[in-house]
C-alpha cells in the first residue's frame, strides 16, 4: 500500500512473536531478525526479501513491499501465504512511467496476486477492492471502517471473512467475522499506538494485522497481546507517531510525507485535546508533482495555528528553497495570515526554531525527514530562559574528594583468607592446605 505498512508490518511481528515465532521483517527502516535490526536503510525490495528467507533462524516472513522495489527488480519471492494491499493513494506519481492511481494499484496488486492462502483488502478503498478479482487464493478478507459497507455485509452473510470496525458504549471495537462467527477482538483505545482510538490510520493498522495474524490460526489471546504491547515508540517504530511528553508542550514527531498520510496526521491533530496551539512544521519531498505539495498544504491549512515551511536534507531536483515556498504560497491563498507562517529550508533549524516557539500546552508535530537528528533535536531541546537552572542542578563539587575518603565500615577478612587483585578486580582467596578437601 501506499501509507501504513512498516506500522503494520511492526504490529504483525509484535503479534507474531506474542505466538513464539521467530520474525523476519523487511521496512523501510532496515531488515529486522527476531526484532533486532540486521541491516538499516531503506530495505524493501527483493535483495531484503532474500536475506529474511534464506535465513535459518526465521520461521515467519513479513515482508512490506514498496512500488520502486517491484518496478526496478520484482518481489523476491515467487509466492506467499498472505497477501494484503492498505490503500492506494497519490505517491510518487510522474516517476517511472507510474502517472495514475490505476496503474500504481496495478503494480501493488502483485503482492495479493501471488498469495495462495488469504488476501487481505482495503475494502474502503475502491482500487484495493478491485484487486479481488485478480486473486487465486483460497480466502479473501475485507477490512473496513465502516460497518454498514453493503459489499462488506454481504460478504459476511455468505461465509466471508471480514476485520470490521463496530461501534459500541465503550468505543469502537476490531471485530473479526468469519464463516458466521462474530469474534469481538480488542477495543481501540487499549492499543497504545491509537492514541486512545484517536490515532485512525493506526486503528486501519491494527485491523490489518489483525487480519493477517488471524489467517494463520493464529489465537485470539496472542493477537490481542500484541496489539497491546506495541506502542510507537521512537526506537520501536522510528517516524511512525512519536511522541514525546516530556516538555511543558507535546510534540509529535511522525514521516508524513504525501497528501494522505499528512491528513491522517492533521486528522489527528484535530481530534486530540490542545490547550494552547497546534503547530506544524510542515515539507514534501522535492520529486513529489506540484499539485501534490499544493495539496498537502491545502490540507493543513484550517488545523494548525502556525507554519513552519522547511525542505527535505535531499532536494531531490528543486531549488534550495523552492518546496517551502511553494508551501507557503499555497498556505497564505488558502487563508493563512503570513505571520503565522516561517519559511526555513534547513530541517535543522527548521525544527530549533518550531521548539523555541511552542508555550505550555502546545502541540507541535514535525513532519521529519531525518527522523534520528529530529528525535535528537527533540529530545535534548531545552529552553534555557524558559527554565533557568538552579544550584541543585550543579553536580557536587566535592564529589572527587568523597570517593576516595577513609572507609568506616572495613571489610573484616576472616583468618585463612586474603585479598587477590587481577584484572578482573580483586577477589576473596581462602589459603587451603595442600591435602585439604
Amino acid at each position: 500500500g501506499t501509507n501504513g505498512k512498516t506500522t503494520t508490518s511492526r504490529m504483525l511481528a509484535s503479534i507474531m512473536k506474542s505466538a513464539g515465532f521467530t520474525t523476519g521483517m523487511t521496512s523501510t527502516d532496515g531488515v529486522y531478525i527476531d526484532g533486532h535490526l540486521t541491516v538499516k536503510g531503506d530495505m524493501t525490495g527483493p535483495t531484503a526479501a532474500q536475506i529474511v528467507l534464506r535465513d535459518p533462524s526465521v520461521d515467519f516472513a513479513i515482508m512490506e513491499t514498496a512500488r520502486g522495489g517491484i518496478v526496478k527488480r520484482g518481489l523476491g519471492y515467487s509466492t506467499c501465504n498472505v497477501g494484503a494491499c492498505l490503500n492506494i493513494s497519490a505517491d510518487h506519481l510522474g516517476q517511472r512511467g507510474i502517472d495514475t492511481l490505476e496503474q500504481l494499484a496495478q503494480i501493488k496488486r502483485v503482492v495479493v496476486e501471488v498469495a495462495q492462502d488469504c488476501v487481505v483488502l482495503n475494502a474502503d478503498d475502491i482500487h484495493c477492492l478491485e484487486m479481488a478479482e485478480f486473486c487465486e487464493a483460497k480466502q479473501i478478507c475485507y477490512v473496513t471502517i465502516d460497518s454498514g459497507h453493503g459489499l462488506v455485509r454481504e460478504h459476511i452473510r455468505q461465509g466471508g471473512m471480514a476485520v470490521v470496525l463496530e461501534k459500541g458504549i465503550n468505543g469502537e471495537m476490531i471485530t473479526i467475522y468469519d464463516n458466521g462467527a462474530h469474534i469481538p477482538l480488542l477495543w481501540t483505545h487499549l492499543i497504545p499506538a491509537t492514541i486512545e482510538g484517536k490515532a485512525m490510520h493506526n486503528v486501519q493498522n491494527a485491523m490489518f494485522a489483525t487480519a493477517m495474524a488471524y489467517s494463520f490460526d493464529t489465537s485470539l489471546e496472542n493477537i490481542r497481546q500484541g496489539l497491546r504491547i506495541f506502542n510507537t515508540s521512537f526506537y520501536q517504530a522510528p517516524g511512525r507517531l512519536n511522541i514525546f511528553d516530556e516538555h511543558p508542550f507535546k510534540v509529535i514527531l511522525d514521516y508524513a510525507h504525501n497528501p494522505a498520510a499528512i491528513k491522517t496526521i492533521t486528522d489527528l491533530a484535530g481530534r486530540l485535546g490542545v490547550k494552547g496551539k497546534r503547530r506544524l512544521v510542515l515539507a514534501m519531498p522535492g520529486d513529489r508533482r506540484d499539485e501534490d505539495i499544493i495539496e498537502a498544504a491545502k490540507i493543513v491549512a484550517s488545523t494548525f495555528d502556525s507554519f513552519v515551511c522547511k525542505a527535505d536534507d535531499d532536494r531531490r531536483g528543486r531549488g534550495h528553497d523552492e518546496v517551502p515556498m511553494l508551501l507557503k504560497q499555497t498556505l497564505q491563498a488558502s487563508g493563512v495570515d503570513a505571520k503565522d507562517i516561517q519559511v526555513i529550508p534547513s530541517e535543522a533549524d527548521a525544527v530549533e526554531a518550531a521548539l523555541v516557539s511552542c508555550t505550555p500546552g502546545d502541540l507541535l508535530i514535525i513532519l521529519g525527514d531525518n527522523i534520528t537528528r529530529c528525535w535528537k533535536q527533540i529530545v535534548h531541546f531545552n529552553n534555557v530562559s524558559e527554565h533557568p537552572g538552579s544550584d541543585m542542578d550543579k553536580p557536587s563539587s566535592d564529589f572527587p574528594e568523597k570517593l576516595y575518603e577513609p572507609i568506616e565500615h572495613k571489610f573484616e577478612l576472616q583468618e585463612g583468607t586474603r585479598i587477590v587483585q587481577d584484572e578482573r578486580g580483586v577477589h576473596i582467596v581462602v589459603d587451603r592446605e595442600e591435602d585439604a578437601d
